[in-house]
């Protein structure tokens, strides 16, 4: 069993298709207290409007909810430029900007638009190297300077400086970004489709190894979870998060307290604004009382 002990946080993920009311689901996410809204990030959609455009205006729609792309995508935003819009979005909105990136996919839809086609190893070279980029933009110094493979700083003028302390998290599931994530980001953001609950003590490991190595503590590191799925009314379980409500609050509970995540990040399925409603109204005040339980005994 694995528990961090951080606190728990909640959010919801919207997938940015032009024809749904996203400023209206991103609202309701801040009336009804959730923590977190991340928006998916693939600028070659035809159906999506851009990430960058769509937080800008929930920051501006909102009160005190806070937003990120969930992920960026790398070969698309220059990793300077990224940390200067995520900077900038921070201030605007008053300190409510975190940046979830990643190392890019769907390479051919990327070549499309203009962005390179990389190999594995580049693209976690790539990453890597933006980490440090971005880290040095959000520093404020003057004659910023990196010279790597995929990107370089050549006397580059940070600012502005965020107004506070921005989140980054990875979207990562190979050891390389897995070790990346323990050594120097904030936290690790995969998604329940494909960094399985029986796969997550493994993908820990990596992630405290590197951290241990680099002399930091794993319970510094967030762990967030986009959760995949749908709550049902006829009380039958459908499999891992579809199910009635309290299947949803045992499954959040035991990935707290037994597989160590502590962000849950709704990807609903369904009627978004029911989903979005159960999950914040049923589902989230149990899962606290259930995890504070727990976590007394």
């Amino acid at each position: 069993m694995t528990d961090y002990g951080r606190p728990l946080e909640f959010g919801y993920f919207l997938v940015p298709n032009a024809g749904d009311p996203l400023l209206q689901t991103a609202r309701s996410a801040d009336r009804l207290g959730l923590d977190l809204i991340g928006v998916q990030d693939h600028p070659y959609q035809r159906r999506y409007v851009d990430t960058w455009t769509l937080l800008s205006m929930i920051a501006a729609s909102t009160e005190r909810i806070r937003v990120f792309p969930d992920v960026a995508s790398l070969p698309l935003r220059p990793p300077a430029v990224l940390a200067k819009a995520a900077a900038s979005l921070d201030v605007l909105s008053g300190g409510r900007a975190e940046l979830g990136l990643g190392a890019g996919a769907f390479w051919e839809a990327i070549e499309a638009f203009g962005g390179p086609r990389r190999t594995r190893k580049e693209a976690s070279e790539a990453l890597e190297e933006a980490v440090t980029i971005i880290n040095k933009v959000w520093s404020g110094d003057r004659n910023l300077r990196f010279e790597g493979e995929h990107y370089t700083l050549k006397g580059a003028k940070a600012g502005p400086v965020p107004a506070h302390r921005i989140e980054l998290w990875l979207g990562v599931g190979g050891p390389k970004g897995l070790a990346l994530t323990g050594r120097a980001a904030d936290g690790w953001l995969p998604s329940s489709s494909w960094a399985t609950p029986d796969k997550l003590p493994e993908l820990h490991a990596h992630i405290d190894n590197a951290a241990g190595a680099a002399g930091r503590k794993p319970d510094e590191i967030r762990r967030l979870y986009n959760v995949n799925g749908t709550i049902t009314d006829d009380g039958r379980s459908e499999g891992f998060l579809r199910g009635p409500v309290s299947q949803w609050v045992d499954e959040l509970t035991d990935l707290t307290v037994g597989s160590g995540m502590d962000t849950f990040i709704l990807w609903a399925e369904g009627d978004q604004e029911r989903q979005l409603h159960r999950f914040a109204e049923e589902v989230i005040p149990a899962v606290r009382e259930q995890v504070a339980q727990e976590r007394t005994v």
